[in-house]
C-alpha cells in the first residue's frame, strides 16, 4: 500500500479536532472547562503532560535494561525509584486537580479491579473480555 504523505497530511488535519488546530478555540475551550465546568485546567494539564513525561523516563531505563544491556545495578534503580518520586508528585497534582485522595484513588482501583476479577486473582479471560463499564 503506497500513501501520498502530503495526502495523508491533509488526512491528519481533517481528522485533527479544531482545538488542536487553532490557539482561540483551544483557549476558549480551556476557559469553559475552567468557568463553566469548574475544571482545574491547569493544574491537570501540569498532571497529565508530567505523569506522561516521567512514565515515559522511567520507561526508558526498563528499556535499556532489557532490550540495550543497560545493568541492572543500585545506580540504575535509584534512577527508576527518583523517577517514580516524580511520578508521584505528578499523581498529587492530578488528586489536587480533581480533589481526590490517593486513598480514594485507591479505593476505587480495588473496586475496579475486583469487579473485573470476581475470583480475586489475574484471569486472562476477564483481563481480555470486559464488562461494559470497565474502564
Amino acid at each position: 500500500m503506497n500513501i501520498d504523505p502530503q495526502k495523508y497530511i491533509e488526512f491528519v488535519h481533517k481528522t485533527t479536532s479544531q482545538a488542536s488546530l487553532d490557539w482561540p478555540t483551544l483557549a476558549a475551550r480551556l476557559s469553559e472547562l475552567e468557568v463553566k465546568d469548574d475544571c482545574n485546567v491547569t493544574q491537570l494539564m501540569t498532571a497529565a503532560f508530567g505523569l506522561t513525561a516521567e512514565a515515559g523516563e522511567f520507561t526508558e531505563v526498563v528499556k535499556k535494561m532489557f532490550l540495550q544491556g543497560k545493568p541492572y545495578t543500585e545506580e540504575n534503580i535509584f534512577h527508576m525509584k527518583r523517577e517514580l518520586g516524580d511520578i508521584m508528585w505528578y499523581m498529587a497534582q492530578a488528586c489536587m486537580a480533581l480533589d481526590i485522595s490517593f486513598d480514594e484513588v485507591l479505593q476505587m482501583n480495588v473496586e475496579k479491579l475486583s469487579a473485573r476479577y470476581p475470583e480475586g486473582t489475574f484471569d486472562v479471560h476477564y483481563s481480555e473480555n470486559r464488562k461494559e463499564g470497565d474502564l
